[in-house]
């Protein structure tokens, strides 16, 4: 049935966008949705046996954006969760996961809007094809934002990264370092206030029902420092910290953040359909476990190695960021290099600089930078050693 349709698309609509067409100047956006909804079958070249894989790199980004349902659906719960708890009602799950995906869903659609179309408006200036990278940009971005950001600094924040970390550089998988954490870092850089702070994290308009938690008391705002601001005031005590609660994800955070468990759910859709890099997952975790057990072996008020990475975004960072095959290391050595360097730096960050309390986005945008670096030694030091040999 597939074949049927993609067929008479091919033999009635192609020719209306293609060369000479009526519709020629929209060839980009319609190659886009396209290509997205039936495998393309373009070849390599015309002569001899022609082998065609059907997993392109939009069926990558698929599984990447199916990775990451488990901890949208736990997060947009939460975002209900900590509304309820924040005036002290009680709205029932269902409710209060509507109320945390009626909080995502526009900013979703602020940053596919915005990003894709300006993506589709370039491709359709060049004449090229639109690339499918941001179809997973789009969906992480109001995942790792505060819920309380305005629409209009999504859209500011989407625009610029597509600009100035992307298509500056010549488009997908040329762009050094991540989109989205490039989005987080100018609205963090740009307004601070939004992006911080003690009410950012838990969205406390209306109610949708008036149900209130049987001894609980009615506040107007919420208030109450998150767990890495205490730790970077160095007022955090680990032992009266719930842990399992910040494995679970019952804990204010950005939408896609909190729940450590539904994003190890989504590492292992990413392990398991070979999209993402064990390699560098692995390392990341091992490098923030290492130094956070050295921190903490020197200080009574440091997290334990399993709060730091059950808190903030160090897990979603390791699993979903850091993974990004194109701003991370390519040799097999080198992501290992790369993943041990971003999990012991977001460690570092957090503990020594309160500038920064979460230190995840600034770690893996420290490692985009020395990526290609990584890499260059790595090679480089692979020669050196088969060029031994060969003297030997």
């Amino acid at each position: 049935m597939s074949n049927k349709i993609n067929n008479f698309i091919e033999e009635k609509i192609d020719p209306l966008f293609a060369k000479g067409g009526k519709y020629e100047k929209l060839w980009s956006v319609y190659d886009s949705f396209h290509t997205f909804l039936f495998v393309p079958r373009h070849t390599a070249g015309r002569k001899g046996v022609q082998v065609h894989d059907s997993v392109d790199s939009k069926r990558v980004i698929s599984m990447v954006i199916l990775a990451l349902v488990p901890a949208l659906l736990f997060g947009c719960w939460n975002v209900g969760y900590q509304h309820d708890l924040a005036l002290g009602i009680n709205d029932g799950w269902f409710m209060q996961f509507l109320y945390g995906f009626g909080a995502f869903l526009p900013k979703m659609v602020v940053a596919y809007v915005v990003g894709l179309g300006i993506e589709m408006a370039i491709a359709a200036y060049k004449h090229e094809e639109v690339a499918e990278g941001f179809l997973a940009t789009g969906f992480l971005i109001p995942l790792i934002v505060p819920v309380n950001t305005p629409l209009w600094m999504i859209a500011v924040a989407t625009a610029f990264s597509v600009i100035f970390a992307k298509e500056i550089f010549g488009g997908t998988g040329m762009n050094i370092f991540n989109p989205a954490l490039i989005a987080r870092a100018f609205l963090f850089f740009a307004y601070p206030k939004a992006m911080s702070g003690d009410q950012v994290f838990v969205r406390t308009g209306s109610a949708l029902c008036d149900s209130p938690i049987e001894g609980a008391q009615v506040v107007d705002t919420f208030t109450g420092a998150t767990p890495l601001a205490e730790v970077a005031a160095g007022t955090f005590n680990p032992s009266a910290y719930d842990t399992m609660q910040a494995f679970i994800g019952t804990i204010p955070g950005s939408i896609g953040e909190t729940s450590t468990l539904a994003i190890l759910i989504g590492a292992v859709i990413l392990l398991v359909t070979k999209v993402a890099s064990w390699r560098i997952m692995l390392s990341v975790f091992a490098g923030g476990a290492v130094m956070s057990a050295i921190i903490a072996a020197f200080s009574e008020s440091a997290p334990t190695v399993a709060q730091q990475i059950c808190l903030g975004g160090f897990a979603f960072g390791a699993v979903f960021m850091a993974t990004d095959p194109v701003t991370g290391c390519r040799t097999n050595t080198g992501k290992y290099i790369y993943g041990a360097f971003i999990g012991v730096m977001a460690i570092i960050i957090r503990m020594f600089n309160t500038g920064y309390p979460e230190g995840m986005m600034m770690a893996i945008l420290l490692g985009n930078a020395v990526a290609p670096l990584i890499d260059y030694y790595v090679v480089d030091a692979n020669i050196n050693k088969r060029a031994k040999r060969v003297k030997a």
